[in-house]
C-alpha cells in the first residue's frame, strides 16, 4: 500500500458516507492528516467540518483551519456532489442545485485553495467526475453539464497551476455500491446490466475509488496531471453489449 507522510494534509469534501468516506479513511489509514467535510454530521473532531460545501464561510472556515496546520504536501478532493434525476421537463430548481453543488462548489474549493496549494512542497487536486462526463445518460442534464463542466475545469487549473508544481486530475468513477446507488444495484435486472456492461463483470467497491485518490495524492504520481482516470472496470471502452 502507498504510504503518506505525516506532513501530508488532504481536504476530503463529502466525506460522511459512500466514496467521500472511503477517500478520507483511505488517506488516513496511509498517513496522512485527513480534514473531512460533509452536510451530515461528523464525529466531534477539531479537524470535522459539517455544512454544505456551498458555503462560501464554510469555505473559509476550513481554508483558515489549514492555514494554521504545519504541512508540506496538501491536497484537495472535492468529492462532494448531488444527482437529482427527472423526466422531460427538467426543472430549473433542480438544474441550479445540481450545477452549484457539483461545479461552481469545487470552483470555489480550488480558488480559495490556490495560495496553500502553490506555497506546498506537493500539492495536488483530485476532483470526482463521473462517467457522465463523458458519455450521456437520459433524465440528468444537469449531472451530465456539471460532471462535464467539472472536467474541463480541472484542464484549466492544471494549466495554470502546473507552473507551481500543483497536479489537478480527475477520478470518474464507474457504477460503485454506495447509497446513491443502492436503488439499482437492489433491482436485479439493473445489477446484471450495469455487471455486464464491464469488462470485469462487477460493480465497483467505495475502496477502489478510495486506491486511486491515494495515488493521485502520492509521490507515485508526481508527473501525472490534467488527466481523467476512469474508475469503472472497463465501463467507457466497451463499444459493444454481447
Amino acid at each position: 500500500m502507498i504510504k503518506l507522510t505525516d506532513n501530508s494534509l488532504i481536504v476530503v469534501t463529502g466525506a460522511a458516507q459512500g466514496n467521500g468516506q472511503a477517500i478520507a479513511d483511505t488517506v488516513e489509514k496511509a498517513g496522512a492528516r485527513v480534514v473531512r467535510i460533509d452536510l451530515l454530521s461528523l464525529s466531534e473532531n477539531e479537524n470535522n467540518f459539517t455544512g454544505s460545501v456551498e458555503s462560501d464561510d464554510l469555505i473559509e472556515e476550513v481554508v483558515r483551519y489549514c492555514e494554521e496546520q504545519q504541512y508540506q504536501t496538501l491536497s484537495l478532493i472535492n468529492n462532494a456532489g448531488i444527482t437529482l434525476p427527472h423526466e422531460y421537463p427538467y426543472p430549473v430548481d433542480s438544474w441550479e442545485k445540481t450545477l452549484s453543488v457539483n461545479l461552481s462548489a469545487p470552483f470555489k474549493w480550488i480558488e480559495a485553495f490556490v495560495p496553500l496549494l502553490k506555497n506546498a512542497d506537493n500539492a495536488s487536486v483530485v476532483n470526482i467526475t463521473s462517467l457522465g462526463a463523458e458519455l450521456a445518460f437520459p433524465n440528468n442534464p444537469a449531472y451530465i453539464a456539471s460532471k462535464g463542466g467539472l472536467k474541463m475545469l480541472t484542464k484549466f487549473y492544471a494549466k495554470s497551476l502546473g507552473q507551481y508544481g500543483v497536479r489537478v486530475n480527475n477520478i470518474g468513477p464507474g457504477y460503485i455500491k454506495t447509497d446513491m446507488t443502492s436503488a439499482s444495484y437492489s433491482n436485479k435486472d439493473i445489477k446484471l446490466q450495469r455487471e455486464n456492461h464491464t469488462f470485469l463483470k462487477r460493480w465497483g467497491e467505495p475502496s477502489d475509488i478510495a486506491d486511486a485518490c491515494l495515488f493521485l495524492c502520492s509521490e507515485e504520481s508526481k508527473y501525472i496531471t490534467g488527466q481523467d482516470i476512469y474508475v469503472d472496470g472497463g465501463w467507457t471502452s466497451n463499444g459493444l453489449i454481447e
